[in-house]
């Protein structure tokens, strides 16, 4: 089995083994909170996320308990909880393998910052806490021991019809917390459903109050629609109520530019890139981040010379790529991940005419299978052209370790040693070395330190050569 297959296989189980044995213990240890409560005397149920999902036939990611019960009473029946939400009445009771949110029913007072309420106060029916939720689907109850489900906002319908539906004044609940609008733009896309008519109008008006919402939360929610698995859904639903041109105007941008029909005859930039989101399905952030930015520098290079061209949109695309992740806070790995998609995107049409030395260092970049995969869907969503992915998957697949990544046969240490004043000197002296090994020119030490000697007199001459 190839590498690139083994590290997927291996990766996927991982996932759904570990990702199912979480989800029973969380299961477990809610049902253990829910009776340990109502032995005192409480009200409590398994709510919001894990009952929707429950209902759809999804195993849960993690399970949260409402209840009547004050939040010095939870802590009071499960001592070692931490109260990380005392305001808001929600404590977190950890077990020996997982962890349950257990929150006081209530309803909310206005919402002055766009995200917590100014107030709240505690109530101790169900029915109160359901009205101050986001969405009618995550404002259901289940009893896990009957499975009973207490639905006052007619959840369970819109479930059945597939719609997200604010509850009540969707304007009002999406003042209350306006990070809501992209949570339902991710419900939809996520579980194929449409966004009621009156929330979605609601979006388009709110849209600007985005920016009010941190980087980060934008930044996670983004993150959730592009990987869960139907990331152009959840583009064109951003891009129809504006949130797109709010949150990421570089990516609005793509509508309209036509590019060379030779190359792309599937359109515009924006549609090339929403059929690649299209075919991604489930993805890691850095690819669904490369992807949606691959081709971010186009509508700035845009010019006519005989035909269409975007000279230089790879170089100028890394810099705005940079500059985007920045804005969303994104983690350095990530930038760093993102910007090599974005950099390395076009290499692939020159595979077949790179010398061995840079074949075998393009094979070996990081995390190369994104790279692949990038490149596979860049040509399926315009000529469908695979020569060059086949080709150079062949190559990263076949080619041995100890070929694409052999042990180097000089250092630094090395060149000291042989007289070599330490300086900058080295690393182009090192890399000229270990080029040759990896064309298969040298194969010892001795080569290696004959290369050496006939390069540096030109390198120090030639210090920018």
């Amino acid at each position: 089995m190839s590498r690139y297959c083994q590290a997927r296989r291996f990766r996927k189980a991982s996932f759904y083994v570990t990702h199912k044995w979480m989800a029973a213990t969380s299961a477990g240890l809610a049902a253990r909170i829910v009776a340990a409560l109502r032995e005192k005397g409480h009200s409590a149920y398994l709510v919001g996320g894990c009952v929707r999902d429950e209902l759809l036939g999804i195993a849960p990611k993690d399970y949260d308990v409402a209840t009547s019960a004050r939040p010095d009473q939870v802590v009071d029946l499960f001592p070692s909880a931490d109260l990380v939400g005392a305001h808001f009445g929600v404590v977190l009771v950890r077990g020996p393998d997982a962890q349950v949110e257990v929150a006081t029913y209530r309803s909310d007072g206005s919402y002055a910052d766009g995200r917590h309420p100014d107030e709240v106060t505690f109530e101790t029916e169900p029915r109160h806490d359901a009205h101050r939720r986001d969405f009618t689907i995550n404002a259901l109850f289940r009893d896990p021991f009957s499975g009973e489900v207490l639905d006052f906002t007619d959840g369970q319908n819109d479930l059945r019809q597939g719609i997200v539906r604010a509850i009540g004044d969707p304007r009002a609940r999406f003042d209350e917390d306006h990070l809501r609008m992209l949570r339902a733009v991710r419900f939809a896309a996520r579980f194929h459903y449409r966004i009621e008519r009156a929330t979605y109008a609601a979006m388009g008006e709110l849209a600007p109050l985005i920016h009010r919402v941190s980087p980060e939360r934008i930044r996670d929610e983004l993150l959730r629609i592009l990987t869960e698995g139907n990331a152009r859904a959840g583009c064109e639903l951003l891009d129809g109520c504006g949130l797109l041109k709010e949150i990421l105007p570089e990516v609005h941008a793509f509508q309209g530019v036509e590019q060379p029909p030779e190359f792309h005859p599937e359109g515009d930039v924006w549609t090339h890139v929403m059929l690649m989101l299209e075919q991604m399905g489930i993805a890691t952030p850095s690819l669904a981040l490369g992807v949606l930015l691959h081709d971010v520098g186009k509508p700035h290079t845009f010019r006519i010379a005989g035909r269409i061209r975007f000279d230089g949109h790879v170089e100028v695309g890394v810099e705005m790529a940079r500059v985007i992740l920045a804005r969303l806070r994104c983690s350095n790995d990530l930038t760093r991940q993102v910007c090599e998609l974005v950099a390395h995107h076009m290499r692939f049409k020159d595979a077949h005419r790179m010398k061995p030395a840079t074949l075998k260092r393009f094979l070996r970049m990081d995390s190369f299978h994104e790279h692949l995969e990038l490149h596979r869907l860049d040509c399926l969503s315009s000529n469908r052209r695979l020569e060059n992915y086949e080709f150079a998957k062949h190559q990263w697949q076949s080619m041995p370790e100890e070929v694409l990544r052999p042990p180097r046969l000089l250092t630094g240490a090395d060149l000291i040693a042989a007289g070599y004043e330490p300086g900058p000197l080295f690393s182009r002296i090192l890399r000229a070395v270990e080029d040759a090994q990896l064309d298969g020119s040298i194969s010892t030490r001795g080569e290696a330190l004959q290369v050496a000697a006939s390069l540096a007199p030109a390198l120090e001459r030639n210090p920018n050569s």
